[in-house]
């Protein structure tokens, strides 16, 4: 084109201005910085230059700018600066053209992704998506993802055979414990770098990234490989947490199969035990206490297996905290063994009603009353109080008994909780403060434990109480 464009004007140069020659030639330069980019751009000025003095300024046929005709060189130096910026210009415009789609594509392969771990229903298949989207955008020979929970394992390896060439050696998952507690941030320059993944503001996983050359990263790769790492640490925590329900419904099927078989056998023994006593053995009473006992525990193993599975039925309705206070007072009377109840119902406060299952809460309320009685010394005093507090019921139960280390306040709520130091046999199995809580969440209540100001516990157990 620039060929024809030269010939045909240097074939009626004599009639042809030198303005309308200038703009033939910027509209090839633009054409060629369009197409080929800045080099070309800059060689068709170069070339225009030269054709233009050549050609179509006086003296023709001869390279040569004449002083004496400032014109002439005024419009070379137009050309010149108009088809250099001009070519600047087209390649700065090209340049954010190619990084708006790069961009473009990263959000579009964002929402994908995303799309993707929301409807996976495996999340193995989403980290392997993530490890090859990773590799093919970083074009990297391999990817591989490492997980810190239960122990570091590596989980998934996308790689290629695409490039030849040595790779750094694949780390193994002990020799990368170290990094699992503290942070790695990228660093650019070598064949193989990582990084932490986190999510909910702890390490849950590695990215390790490996080529045959030096990686580079700028700042906009370096962006939308963090969003993709963050991506990597919510797959790993959702494989964690799947591994954890499925376990724990596996132990709540146990649990219940369990304490159905046992409820049959127990049965059995307690009414061997009665006949005994009947009949003057003296060993009959303490196999009837122990079998109580055992019926206790496999009654709150099978309560606990409901109310993890949801099918424990709460009906809540509205009741008065008196009615309340006095049925679980009732029924510890027998654990008292000289200890006192102090009670304190607000009574000038609008009436202390709640919406909430009295036989649940009842149990709650039995079950805090007879832990503060078991810890409390002989002679100190438990106190009870129920007060209103807005639209909530607050009943608090307070002891002066050893309190809870202050590393333990949740831990207490955990099935199967034994505090440090407990003996190995003290007639419980730890269900009790964990099924409660479970109880007073289902009424939409709650239950917290709070260090008791020079000692002991205040165990506090909330209740709806909607305003009449």
């Amino acid at each position: 084109m620039f060929l024809v464009a030269t010939l045909v004007l240097h074939w009626d140069r004599e009639h042809v201005n030198q303005a309308h020659v200038v703009l033939v030639y910027l509209l090839l330069v633009l054409g060629g910085s369009v197409s080929g980019g800045r080099t070309l751009g800059l060689t068709l000025t170069a070339a225009g230059l030269i054709v233009i003095d050549f050609y179509f300024q006086l003296p023709y046929d001869a390279l040569t700018i004449d002083v004496a005709k400032p014109l002439d060189a005024l419009v070379l130096v137009a050309f010149l600066t108009t088809a250099f910026v001009t070519t600047a210009l087209l390649a700065e415009e090209r340049a954010r053209a190619r990084e708006a789609e790069r961009r473009a594509a990263e959000v579009d392969s964002l929402g994908k992704l995303g799309a993707e771990i929301l409807s996976t229903a495996s999340g193995e298949d989403t980290l392997a998506a993530l490890a090859a989207l990773i590799r093919n955008s970083l074009d990297v020979a391999c990817c591989r993802i490492y997980g810190a929970d239960p122990e570091p394992r590596l989980l998934v390896v996308s790689a290629t055979d695409a490039k030849p060439g040595p790779l750094p050696a694949a780390p193994d998952a002990p020799s990368l414990a170290g990094f699992f507690r503290d942070p790695v941030p990228f660093e650019n320059g070598t064949n193989a770098v990582m990084t932490s993944l986190r999510a909910h503001n702890r390490v849950v996983g590695l990215l390790h990234v490996s080529d045959v050359k030096p990686i580079a990263l700028d700042d906009a790769r370096r962006r939308f490989l963090d969003a993709l790492a963050y991506y990597a640490a919510l797959a790993i925590e959702r494989l964690r947490l799947v591994g954890e329900a499925d376990r724990a419904a596996a132990l709540n099927i146990l649990l219940a199969s369990v304490s159905h078989d046992l409820r049959t056998p127990l049965t059995t023994i307690k009414a061997l035990a009665q006949d005994g006593a009947r009949h003057g053995e003296t060993n009959a009473l303490a196999i009837e206490e122990q079998a109580d006992r055992l019926g206790r525990l496999v009654g709150d193993v099978l309560d606990l297996s409901r109310l993890q599975s949801g099918v424990l039925p709460v009906a809540p309705e509205l009741n008065t905290a008196e009615d309340l206070v006095g049925a679980a007072l009732r029924q510890t009377s027998a654990l008292h063994n000289g200890r006192t109840v102090t009670t304190d119902l607000d009574l000038d406060a609008p009436a202390l009603v709640g919406r909430f299952d009295f036989v649940q809460s009842l149990r709650v309320l039995t079950n805090l009353l007879e832990n503060a009685l078991r810890y409390s010394p002989s002679g100190a005093p438990v106190d009870l109080s129920v007060q209103r507090a807005a639209e909530t019921l607050v009943i608090e139960v307070r002891d002066r008994g050893p309190g809870i280390p202050a590393g333990e306040h949740e831990r207490i709520f955990e099935p199967f909780y034994r505090a440090p130091g407990a003996p190995p046999d003290v007639g419980r199995a730890g269900l009790g403060l964990a099924i409660a809580r479970r109880l007073a969440e289902l009424q939409r209540g709650s239950l917290e434990y709070v260090p008791r100001p020079g000692g002991g516990s205040i165990f506090r157990f909330s209740l709806p109480s909607p305003s009449l």
